[in-house]
């Protein structure tokens, strides 16, 4: 609402605002936004928190499609390329696990300066468990760094750099560590980022 009445009065006074007033406007509906982002996120790590794991087959496969069609305008802007290996039917949350693959997704084309971003999405099974990696030749991590991604509000680019709320990763980790497994990442400036994760086959 905040954001909405601010752009009205941008909208209707716009001849009788000098650029002074104009850049105040401005700085507030970009704050108004990135407060209803953060909101967006908690109330989503919100319900992972306390949801029922009441879990059911999910088929990878289809969830990563969804994914890419809800980021489809992302993706087309950055000359994105996502990439899919064959995926296996689990146990799980379906919202769940379309809300940590997209994270990793939209996070690979986001945080990437090369001419095509690319993500690529493979699994294996390993015992009980799934391994999944989503790589992406991104800017990379520092190593010395990677720990305090998956903490809550722990970003290690300001907002002019890059847009975010610093929740992403932790949801992420909530959301794995949901559903029995681990995360991590192996990356390096420059390299490159591959996200690895296990999630129980039933």
């Amino acid at each position: 609402m905040v954001s909405s009445y601010l752009q009205l009065l941008e909208n209707r006074y716009r001849d009788d605002l000098d650029q002074d007033a104009q850049e105040f406007i401005d700085f507030a509906v970009d704050g108004a936004d990135r407060m209803r982002a953060m909101v967006d996120d908690l109330l989503a790590f919100s319900r992972v928190e306390q949801a029922e794991n009441a879990f059911e087959p999910v088929d990878c496969e289809a969830v990563v499609d969804r994914v890419t069609d809800d980021l489809q305008i992302q993706i087309a802007e950055n000359d994105a390329v996502i990439v899919a290996d064959s995926l296996p039917t689990l146990s799980g949350d379906s919202e769940q696990l379309q809300q940590l693959f997209s994270n990793l997704v939209s996070n690979g084309v986001k945080y990437n300066e090369s001419e095509t971003p690319r993500v690529e999405i493979s699994a294996e099974r390993r015992g009980d468990d799934w391994a999944f990696a989503v790589a992406d030749n991104g800017i990379g991590i520092d190593p010395d760094r990677t720990d305090r991604i998956f903490e809550m509000f722990k970003r290690l680019h300001n907002a002019d750099e890059y847009e975010g709320t610093g929740i992403g990763l932790s949801l992420c980790q909530e959301i794995v560590e949901n559903h029995g497994g681990s995360i991590g990442v192996d990356s390096a400036p420059g390299e490159g980022s591959t996200f690895r994760f296990t999630l129980p086959a039933e």
